[in-house]
């Protein structure tokens, strides 16, 4: 049969696919509505989906501020769902649009697409090599190469490694005299000890060096403020020295004119 239509509604613009890809479920509440002061909460720190973010970091932070709003008879995926797309900017919200129209119908789901792409395989493969090969720099204190390592780990959440290579791992990139440290501390060879019992020692060594570290540099601070101070008198004292010198010697010659 012969399409019916004039023109003018051939030429049309199609009104499909224009649908959002995020399938938000009814709201079954009564006055429901989302808040303004949300929306700028989601705003003010958005993902842009640059080669430095993180998504893992996105959606812990996503997740955090999503968990204390509260709605009666509103689930929180629905709110996540809802609010997801204020947070994120650029690249990030453009991928988000060229998604196929209600392509995402849960939470869950949506995690998974973000996380696959803006954390792709390679950048995976780079954050596991680099956990892999990490090494205390010469330059590095105990808890400064701690502190790094576990960063990295909290980078690839899905790494994969075990918490004993992980601890292997630390442990033998460590610079003889902080492995000779960390065992004196076990009272005897680490490696003889639970894993458990490694982690509990490597975390209380990273604590205590680190309060030591900042109770030096404030020594260190106070020392070189008295030490500038002391050199500031000992400066105006000089000075008022030659001035009280040089004025006594010009009375001496006026007297000696008399």
């Amino acid at each position: 049969m012969a399409d019916q239509r004039t023109m003018a509604e051939l030429l049309r613009a199609p009104t499909e696919g224009y649908a959002e890809a995020i399938v938000v479920p009814s709201i079954l509440a009564e006055n429901f509505e989302l808040k303004h002061s949300l929306i700028n909460m989601m705003t003010s720190d958005q993902f842009f989906g640059l080669e430095k973010d993180n998504p893992y970091d996105h959606i812990r932070w996503f997740n955090k501020i999503t968990s204390t709003i509260k709605y009666r008879d509103v689930r929180n995926s629905a709110i996540k769902l809802m609010l997801f797309r204020f947070s994120l900017a650029g690249a990030a919200l453009r991928w988000l649009e060229k998604e196929p129209p209600r392509f995402i119908f849960t939470w869950e789901d949506l995690v998974s697409k973000f996380i696959n792409e803006f954390f792709p395989p390679s950048k995976t493969t780079n954050l596991c090599n680099e956990i892999s090969n990490f090494q205390q720099r010469f330059d590095e204190s105990f808890h400064e190469a701690y502190d790094r390592y576990t960063y990295v780990l909290c980078a690839c959440p899905h790494h994969g490694f075990t918490e004993l290579h992980q601890l292997d791992t630390f442990y033998n990139s460590l610079n003889p005299v902080d492995e000779d440290s960390l065992n004196s501390a076990t009272g005897s060879n680490l490696l003889e000890r639970r894993t458990q019992d490694v982690l509990t020692i490597i975390e209380n060594k990273s604590t205590v060096r680190n309060s030591q570290n900042k109770s030096i540099v404030s020594q260190v601070k106070s020392s070189d403020a008295n030490s500038s101070s002391s050199s500031e008198i000992a400066k105006l004292t000089h000075a008022v020295n030659q001035q009280t010198s040089v004025a006594t010697t010009a009375m001496t010659d006026i007297l000696k004119q008399f």
